[in-house]
């Protein structure tokens, strides 16, 4: 007895709606506000002149290669010395996220010093440094060293010994500059002054807008981020901030796509106030991107930049307080949505039981074809595999699910790498998130009714007296189990909802 079609059409649609609800109901959801403009920020003043005054950048400088002791490694740092009679301002870099070498730093590096400022990089660590695995204590420990070394000179003002820290460097930066009165002062490039994970989320929804993503893309990217349970993504930024008392200079682009502007610079005002600290100062350059370049990172400085800088370090400890208490001046920022949080991911989600659901389904797949094989290794053979008509039209079924669900899961992958890379080069274009959506959203929907047709014919097999062999039950079970398994972990991921 075979099920009809029209069966099959309304169990798959029902089990579809069941899966679709399944994807509304259950947590986390991540949705930011939009964000009330702040008077504050729509009217900035320009910056004051002096800020921006021509540094003159003909002076001769040497370069020198040092090894640094740090914990568990050697750290190998460059400095470029101004040769005019010191002693010199001196001021070490930090870096963003990611094993870069100091080298990245070499052009403004050599300006500043040709400036008469002493600058020193290094090529960040890799011991204890990871992907997974961030310690921020440990990077600023880093930093230390770097200012010692340069303390002990005698060509250095020991005043004016400052740390420039840029995007997860500003993560760094305030955690060193609280913990020693060696650091003069401190420079923040691009700061989140949010929890990175915020950080993150807030830009990748930032990207997908502007790539007019559909809805459930960003229901699926919050998703998966909650899964991650990394534990520097939850750093609080804010407690170190609060102890930081050295003036601060603080810069941001405004065509930084990464960024939450508004609440990054409230955080940094409202988080130095709480301490005590009025010596700051907040710049807004137009046109400067996440590393205060225009036109891409192959482009030169944004206009003032340097210059910004150099005047700064120079004024200290006069320029920690702005001129005629403009302390926020430059380009007007926009932020449009607020930078929410993505709750972590409920127990039945998360990455251990995540983990064991794709285990169980990969063993699930594999199991079918072992079975047979190890069958055919033995020479058994048993009335139900010399059935023709009825097994085999159900193992191709089941060989179908499989491949099936191992291109979902790849596509999956494939998409959500995807819009990363996206989001970290600032990139794509918009028909390619909407085909890749469309791929994962038609293999979800494919492998669904593969499952409902499977159950279909292995029913109907079973009512013509069909007894299948042990091996064939393990088949069954294990790529039918598999693939209940992943239609329900699509179902938290929102790949049956709608819209879509």
């Amino acid at each position: 007895m075979r099920t009809g079609r029209g069966a099959l059409g309304v169990a798959g649609g029902l089990v579809l709606v069941v899966l679709a609800a399944v994807g509304y109901a259950l947590p986390p959801s991540f949705d930011p506000p939009p964000l009330k403009p702040d008077k504050a920020f729509t009217a900035l003043p320009a910056q004051p002149t002096a800020e921006i005054a021509q540094v003159p950048v003909t002076g001769p400088i040497s370069i020198e290669t040092v090894s640094i002791p740090a914990k568990g490694t050697d750290l190998l740092a460059t400095i470029w010395v101004p040769l005019r009679p010191g002693p010199h301002p001196a001021m070490v870099f930090v870096q963003g996220s990611g094993s870069s070498a100091g080298s990245e730093f070499a052009a403004q590096a050599e300006w500043l010093a040709k400036a008469g400022i002493m600058t020193l990089s290094w090529d960040k660590r890799t011991v204890g440094y990871s992907f997974r695995s961030r310690d921020f204590a440990l990077l600023a420990d880093d930093a230390l060293r770097m200012v010692r070394h340069l303390g002990k000179r005698p060509d250095v003002d020991h005043s004016r010994i400052g740390l420039w820290g840029v995007s997860e460097g500003t993560w760094v930066v305030p955690i060193a500059a609280q913990a020693s009165k060696e650091i003069g002062f401190a420079v923040m490039v691009s700061a989140p002054n949010v929890s990175p994970m915020r950080q993150v989320a807030w830009a990748l929804n930032e990207q997908l807008l502007r790539l007019y993503a559909p809805v459930g893309v960003r229901d699926l990217l919050a998703r998966a981020m909650g899964v991650v349970d990394f534990d520097f993504l939850r750093h609080d930024p804010v407690p170190p901030l609060k102890k930081v008392t050295q003036p601060v200079l603080s810069l941001y682009g405004t065509m930084d796509p990464s960024i939450p502007f508004v609440e990054s610079t409230q955080t940094l005002m409202t988080s130095l106030a709480a301490g005590g600290n009025d010596d700051y100062t907040i710049r807004f350059l137009g046109g400067a991107d996440h590393a205060m370049r225009v036109h891409g990172g192959g482009g030169r400085y944004a206009p003032g930049y340097l210059e910004t800088l150099a005047n700064w370090i120079y004024g200290l400890p006069k320029s920690g307080q702005p001129a005629d208490g403009v302390r926020m001046a430059g380009a007007t920022p926009v932020q449009r949505f607020q930078a929410s949080d993505v709750p972590v991911a409920p127990w039945y989600a998360g990455g251990t039981v995540l983990g064991l659901a794709l285990c169980l389904a990969a063993v699930g797949y594999v199991a079918g074809p072992v079975a047979e094989l190890v069958v055919r290794l033995r020479g058994r053979t048993t009335p139900a595999e010399t059935n023709a008509r009825l097994w085999p039209p159900i193992r191709r079924r089941l060989r179908r699910m499989a491949w099936t669900g191992l291109g979902l899961l790849l596509s999956v992958v494939a998409f959500i790498t995807l819009l990363v890379l996206f989001s970290i080069h600032q990139a794509g274009a918009w028909p390619a998130v909407l085909a890749g959506w469309l791929v994962v959203r038609v293999l979800a929907v494919l492998i669904l009714f593969q499952e409902v047709t499977a159950v279909a014919a292995v029913v109907s097999g079973l009512r013509e007296g069909w007894q299948p062999s042990r091996w064939q039950h393990v088949a069954i079970a294990g790529v039918l189990g598999g693939t209940g398994l992943l239609l329900a972990f699509a179902a938290y991921y929102g790949l049956f909802s709608f819209p879509w």
